[in-house]
């Protein structure tokens, strides 16, 4: 194995100048994600600027046996973006442009290194609509996003991060550059292999750009937050609003999670009733028939006892307002360290699902506080364990490691999987079978194995 002096002035020689850092502000930043369990020691951190860098890099990986730890937007939770026994970091930063954009096919190539936010307002400038969003809009990178297969708040209507990708230029764990599916809408030759690197946490290779669609600008988007008598009425509303709206969201939250928000940000409440549970709707208020229908539904929930009280935006600033009891739930809870849990179950199961979760995790630990928010027109939920103030930090992630084990039974009994949104990485890899089986794991393996021969992508993610 070489020494470390050997793999920095291997590294120097094939970037930029300037694009390799040592020091302890780089290595810390880079180094890590959005989760706060883990060392971080990372060797190096190497900032490409094209493919062709990242390939040598992978090259010198193979050849003097190192290890690589992708870096994007690092808003993951789940430890996917942690280098912790001497990595070389490769951090997207700077592969940041726009490549190439098609009005006709209304697509657009970017380097994987462009943030969420900064596609979304090329496609408003295009008069078009890049769909997929969330919090971290603004830091996320569309290569992590591709990488996780980040899904967020339009799911129920647009779909995961996988269903807007055309074509992938990849650089594999062997260090070959692969152009995959060529942009085209349709091309039945065989396995399709973007798919295998969308949501493979870079353990298969490194995705350098990306293809994506882009679809029409959504019109007089209209928001609606409901109070709810009970978690099982959020499955009545939903049945009753998508008989005749077509739904572009679908979130709901707890009372609790909106305190957080509003003792944060000073955000008002929506009404003056309160609730334990609330259900926020987003949808395409085209037409006063739509409006009319939306009025209907919402009186038709009051009358069946499902809500207590609603609102619906008049104005696009009321919306974007309405909004923030949802979106600024995580960035209110953060000084808490909460211990997060993405999960998800088929969605009619929704109720039972949380119902039981939360009796379990409320019995063995009633000091805890507990945030409930999520996804839940397409079955994921955000469980939140806050952090007692007087608790110490390790002995409160030892409590939640054994919250897991009781949360992921359930899982388990739902069919239900472990990681929603977040991907695998280091949190979730000890409790992977509690979704995939002993043979897709083995499978896994083996496909690791064909694209990444000598182990070098991302080690100890997903599996050992």
């Amino acid at each position: 194995m070489a020494t470390r002096d050997d793999v920095l002035l291997a590294l120097e020689a094939v970037l930029d100048e300037g694009k390799l850092r040592t020091d302890s502000d780089s290595l810390e930043s880079h180094g890590k994600d959005w989760t706060k369990m883990y060392e971080v020691a990372p060797l190096a951190i190497a900032f490409p600027r094209s493919t062709e860098q990242v390939q040598a890099i992978v090259k010198l990986a193979n050849e003097l046996e190192f290890s690589i730890v992708p870096s994007g937007g690092r808003t993951g939770l789940s430890g996917g973006a942690v280098a912790s026994n001497g990595e070389v970091v490769i951090s997207f930063d700077y592969m940041n442009q726009i490549v190439d954009f098609s009005a006709s096919d209304r697509s657009v190539k970017v380097q994987a290194g462009v943030i969420t936010q900064q596609l979304q307002d090329f496609a408003e400038e295009q008069g078009l609509y890049y769909p997929v969003d969330f919090a971290s809009a603004g830091s996320s990178q569309i290569g992590g996003n591709l990488a996780t297969n980040a899904g967020g708040i339009k799911v129920i209507k647009y779909g995961m991060s996988r269903d807007w990708v055309l074509g992938l230029t990849v650089v594999t764990g062997a260090g070959e550059i692969l152009n995959l599916n060529s942009d085209l809408l349709k091309n039945n030759t065989g396995y399709d292999l973007r798919h295998l690197f969308i949501g493979a946490e870079g353990t298969l290779g490194l995705i350098t750009e990306a293809t994506m669609r882009l679809t029409r600008q959504p019109d007089n988007l209209t928001v609606l937050v409901l109070g709810l008598n009970d978690i099982t009425n959020t499955m009545d509303v939903l049945k009753a609003f998508q008989s005749k709206l077509d739904l572009t969201a679908y979130e709901f939250f707890s009372h609790e999670a909106m305190g957080h928000v509003r003792a944060h940000a000073d955000v008002p409440a929506p009404f003056e009733s309160s609730a334990p549970y609330y259900a926020l709707l987003e949808f395409e208020c085209t037409t006063e028939q739509v409006m009319d229908s939306a009025m209907e539904l919402f009186e038709h929930c009051v009358e069946n006892e499902w809500v207590v009280d609603g609102v619906i935006s008049q104005s696009e600033t009321q919306a974007n307002n309405l909004w923030r009891l949802r979106e600024g739930i995580s960035e209110s809870i953060a000084p808490r360290t909460p211990y997060k849990n993405d999960i998800s179950v088929v969605v009619s199961k929704v109720p039972q699902f949380l119902t039981e979760i939360n009796d379990v995790v409320t019995k063995h630990y009633p000091d805890f506080e507990i945030i409930w928010f999520g996804h839940i027109g397409d079955g994921n939920l955000h469980l939140n364990i806050l952090k007692p103030v007087d608790l110490a930090r390790d002995e409160f992630f030892a409590k939640c490691v054994k919250v897991n084990k009781w949360v992921f039974d359930i899982v388990e009994k739902y069919n239900g999987s472990v990681s929603a949104e977040h991907g695998v990485g280091l949190v979730k890899k000890d409790y992977l079978r509690y979704t995939r089986s002993d043979a897709e794991i083995a499978l896994m393996k083996g496909i690791k194995q064909v694209f990444d021969p000598k182990g070098v992508m991302n080690p100890g993610k997903i599996f050992d």
